[in-house]
């Protein structure tokens, strides 16, 4: 394909996954003495969310990089997939939508219910005849294995995306078979914290060696391409080599088995297929198929073939190593700390206040004024500059991706937080702004003067009394990401 011509197909792809990297080896320290067991799964790290991410804002984090990766893309849709996500009864989507600036007329939607729910939303997508829609197609997750379980071993927390629209596509769909079979590996009942599984022998035996394997070679036969041209094999499963022995059935090539990242983050759940695709696309020649198959609740399979186009966008920047697994309890919620009065506080929050101040909020939208050009936040009908003080004479202008220093930052041991020290300071915006603003992500002693800083959407804090949460904008240290390799 010439660069220049337009394809129908993946226009980029992307993962997030958090700062914070869980030693396995510490979780099993603490439940040595009752599940030995444990110490088969107790290597590397699994990704471990901060207190104030869930799968609402690392779906943000994933959509920014991809608007990043392709600044001009006018989104027409967006889909929020996860099986973890915050609100049952409000458009977790929408959230997400507002948070990175989509106009009010795009289609946004959440689907739930299936690890495979992603890729499943992919493949329809991907059906459409070609059209002038662009869709952004996000998947989150950040659920809770019961302490002392596998699953809290094995899983970890990120999001993955893909864009999907008509440009210079980087990947295109070849041939695809969805097969559904209620066949149920696990479980979690409605209002439930925890999966329940079941015996690993017999979902491997009877899901993935038999649904699985058919559905590949259905979706194969369609696109008559034969096992030994595929170079590229996407099978996330937290089973231990099933997709070593799904190849082998097939005829892949050992090779040709993507690294599902399990000793630096762990299964991402829904998001793990949009992930190992992300992996798989950057490594893929021109020409090159990639098969992704996602199992749960029946199993879908799409065959997608490597254009010439390079890769846009970066990778996910190297995490840091956390050895507390209580922090990892506290922060997950599931073990109650004392944390003395300063924490005792009731933030009802109003809907209607919260409705009129949704572009400040979501969008970090501040003014420009158009007499002098000063920025501020919060808009408001007087110019701040002395020398100007003009009044409604400020556009909306949002500060969410322009770049940040570190003006002055404070540490406070008293102030309560979740994560101590409560870290915040005052922030000088690239062309005009000065906000004071609290700090995500950062270590004790790496603030000072002129850090660059980016904008991070992220929870500002919970409602435990109505089962609310809020989210604004904070502040965090640029770190070195690095580029996307493309052999393209």
């Amino acid at each position: 394909m010439n660069n220049l011509e337009a394809e129908y197909g993946l226009l980029a792809t992307t993962r997030y996954v958090p700062r914070l990297r869980l030693e396995r080896a510490e979780v099993l320290a603490q439940h040595r003495w009752m599940a030995p067991g444990l110490r088969s799964l107790a290597k590397g790290q699994r990704a471990m969310a901060s207190w104030d991410e869930d799968s609402v804002t690392m779906a943000v984090e994933a959509g920014r990089q991809l608007q990043q990766a392709i600044p001009d893309a006018a989104i027409t849709e967006l889909t929020v997939a996860s099986t973890s996500l915050p609100f049952a009864d409000r458009l977790n989507a929408g959230i997400v939508a507002s948070a990175i600036g989509l106009a009010p007329t795009a289609v946004v939607r959440d689907v739930t219910s299936s690890a495979r729910a992603a890729c499943t939303e992919l493949g329809a997508v991907l059906r459409r005849p070609m059209t002038d829609t662009t869709h952004l197609l996000l998947a989150s997750e950040r659920r809770l294995g019961r302490p002392a379980s596998t699953q809290e071993m094995i899983f970890g927390d990120g999001a993955a995306g893909v864009l999907i629209g008509t440009g210079r596509a980087i990947a295109t769909l070849v041939a695809s078979r969805s097969t559904h079979a209620d066949l149920v590996d696990h479980f979690r009942q409605t209002g439930e914290l925890y999966d329940y599984g079941w015996e690993e022998r017999w979902v491997r035996d009877e899901g993935y060696m038999k649904i699985a394997v058919d559905t590949i070679r259905g979706c194969l036969t369609e696109a008559g391409v034969s096992a030994s041209e595929v170079a590229h094999f996407v099978m996330p499963t937290p089973l231990a080599r099933v997709n070593d022995l799904v190849a082998k059935r097939i005829g892949f090539a050992s090779s040709s088995v993507v690294s599902a990242e399990h000793e630096t983050v762990g299964d991402l759940g829904s998001a793990q297929p949009l992930a190992m695709l992300d992996i798989a696309v950057r490594a893929a020649a021109p020409g090159a198929y990639i098969l992704v198959v996602a199992f749960g609740s029946g199993c879908e399979a799409l065959l997608l073939r490597r254009t010439n186009v390079p890769c846009p966008g970066s990778v996910p920047e190297g995490g840091r190593k956390e050895t507390s697994y209580m922090k990892y309890l506290s922060f997950t919620g599931q073990i109650a700390l004392e944390w003395g009065m300063r924490a005792e506080m009731d933030n009802k929050t109003a809907l209607t206040a919260a409705w009129r101040d949704q572009a400040r909020v979501a969008r970090f939208e501040g003014g420009r004024c158009t007499c002098c050009g000063t920025v501020q936040f919060p808009r408001t009908r007087l110019c701040v500059n002395p020398e100007c003080r003009a009044q409604d004479s400020q556009t909306p202008t949002s500060l969410a991706d322009v770049p940040a220093q570190v003006l002055s930052h404070t540490s406070d041991y008293l102030g309560y937080t979740p994560n101590p020290p409560f870290q915040f300071g005052h922030i000088d915006f690239e062309g005009g702004g000065r906000v004071m603003m609290e700090f995500a992500d950062t270590d004790p002693d790496e603030l000072r003067v002129g850090l660059p800083l980016r904008m991070v959407y992220r929870v500002k804090d919970f409602d435990a009394n109505r089962g609310f949460r809020r989210y604004f904008w904070k502040a965090t240290p640029v770190r070195g990401m690095e580029q996307g390799a493309n052999n393209g």
